[in-house]
């Protein structure tokens, strides 16, 4: 049974602090908030750290920074309190431990004292037999008197659901329509663990139940879990959230993205690090599996919300196409303010040693913003300007075969010289773009070559390219001594 369609919309995002925001955990996180902010509803994060060998000392930190940099913001939270906390799973195990006696109380819940080595066995013999693996039940129905003894062996016990026999669980997905799972297929499972510790698919009951969640809005690899999550809801007479399962991320080989999948920048610090603007990344991840029913494919925030629902998800995976990220991502760029630009690229050109450490006098920093606009164009992210602008910094350009044939023609020395003698006997204060556009002109009138026979010796001197940017600009940006001694060489 799902959550009446009056009810106030209530959706969370539940991470573990096991490392840096994912681009899967980042679409879920998005999805949730649109819908939220959609329906005028609240959007919560909760923080699930039960499994603690899997702990990492910043990785709620990182999360958080990733969602506020990605352009999150959330109504309750660990770090905004809220009416419904605590917010982090392992402050909330007296909550859980009073549910499991209510659910041990009704039978619903029971110890079990088998080890690991007799599990492993019994998995084992499942096996050889061709058999599922699953817990048959050995625990089920002991006596008094055999967990007395038990536990005078030291036992500690885990806590197992009972799963009802001949038992079809059904619900309705926002996205996939009826899905139904046999309790047949499915053995006793743990909820709790023997130190204590719940497992994921009884906490989250529990929590989504206390928090009044309306709505589950989370990945496919998830839906294997809500036949169980169905019976702790039905166990406890209370009403299950409506359920939504995303569609696989797939690569460009529409296979199911792996972490170790190297083909893709998975992770949004990696994004942010490299220079990609967030509200790229987001207009990007919104439309992995959602569609906004339009031709149009850029969005602002306010534009997604606007549009946003559950039933233009797909059910298929989604392809992650590097390309298009790398196309909407320049696209922002060159919508964007300059100097954001400009800010977004220097960390790389200091680090690459381009630029010194510290803040960049003015002169510097109008050379720089110059530098980034030459190549605006083709910037697919920030980090790309360390490479685009290489022949700015380096001691002399690097010739290739096509290059050489060039300087060879017969009349790249006059042009060459032509243009050497003007720069040598212009004053400095000249070197300008405008300046270089006028001795460019004349060095036309006193060669007779224009077009190919004027322009390309002098970019293939100066730049060891036979295409590029703007020439006039470039000339500048090398400044005048590096003109010269290049035209020298």
């Amino acid at each position: 049974m799902s959550m009446t369609e009056n009810s106030a919309i209530r959706v969370r995002y539940a991470p573990s602090p096991t490392g840096h925001l994912h681009i899967g955990g980042a679409r879920t996180a998005l999805f949730n908030y649109l819908y939220a902010r959609k329906n005028g509803g609240q959007f919560i994060i909760r923080i699930e750290d039960t499994d603690q060998s899997r702990h990492v000392d910043t990785g709620m930190e990182s999360q958080f920074a990733g969602l506020r940099w990605f352009g999150l913001d959330w109504d309750e939270s660990i770090d905004c309190g809220g009416p419904y906390g605590p917010y982090r799973q392992m402050e909330r195990l007296p909550i859980y431990q009073e549910y499991v006696s209510r659910l041990l109380a009704s039978g619903h819940a029971y110890p079990c004292y088998c080890s690991e080595a007799e599990l492993e066995q019994e998995r084992a013999d499942q096996e050889e037999r061709g058999e599922m693996p699953q817990y048959r039940g050995r625990c089920r129905n002991l006596s008094d008197a055999e967990r007395a003894r038990f536990r005078a062996e030291g036992r500690q016990p885990t806590i197992r659901f009972r799963v009802p026999a001949d038992h079809t669980y059904v619900f309705e997905d926002e996205i996939r329509g009826q899905v139904q799972f046999h309790s047949n297929d499915l053995g006793d499972w743990i909820m709790v663990r023997a130190d204590g510790i719940p497992t994921y698919n009884y906490a989250v009951v529990i929590d989504d139940h206390l928090m009044k969640i309306t709505h589950v809005i989370r990945g496919e690899e998830h839906l294997s879990n809500t036949p169980r999550q169905l019976m702790i809801y039905e166990a406890l007479g209370a009403q299950a959230p409506t359920f939504a399962h995303l569609p696989l991320i797939l690569n460009q080989d529409r296979k199911k993205m792996s972490k170790r999948d190297e083909s893709i920048i998975q992770f949004i610090e990696q994004y942010r690090e490299l220079g990609y603007l967030p509200e790229a990344i987001m207009n990007f991840i919104v439309l992995l599996g959602w569609s906004p029913g339009i031709e149009q494919e850029l969005f602002t925030r306010e534009e997604l919300i606007a549009r946003f629902s559950l039933d233009r998800i797909s059910k298929s995976g989604a392809v992650f196409d590097t390309e298009k990220l790398n196309w909407m991502n320049n696209t922002y760029l060159r919508a964007t303010n300059i100097d954001r630009v400009v800010d977004l690229a220097v960390p790389h050109l200091v680090k690459a040693g381009r630029l010194p450490v510290g803040e960049l006098g003015p002169s510097l920093r109008a050379w720089v913003t110059a530098l980034v606009s030459l190549y605006l164009e083709q910037l697919r992210y920030a980090a790309e300007i360390v490479e685009l602008s290489e022949i700015f910094f380096a001691e002399e350009p690097a010739m290739d075969a096509e290059a050489m044939a060039v300087l060879a023609e017969v009349e790249t020395p006059l042009v060459l010289r032509a243009l050497a003698g003007k720069i040598d006997a212009q004053v400095s204060a000249s070197f300008t773009v405008e300046g270089i556009q006028q001795l460019l002109k004349e060095v036309q009138a006193e060669t007779g070559f224009k077009g190919k026979k004027l322009f390309m010796p002098i970019r293939v001197a100066l730049t060891g390219q036979t295409h590029g940017r703007d020439l006039q600009q470039t000339i500048w940006l090398l400044g005048r001594d590096k003109v010269l001694a290049r035209l020298a060489k």
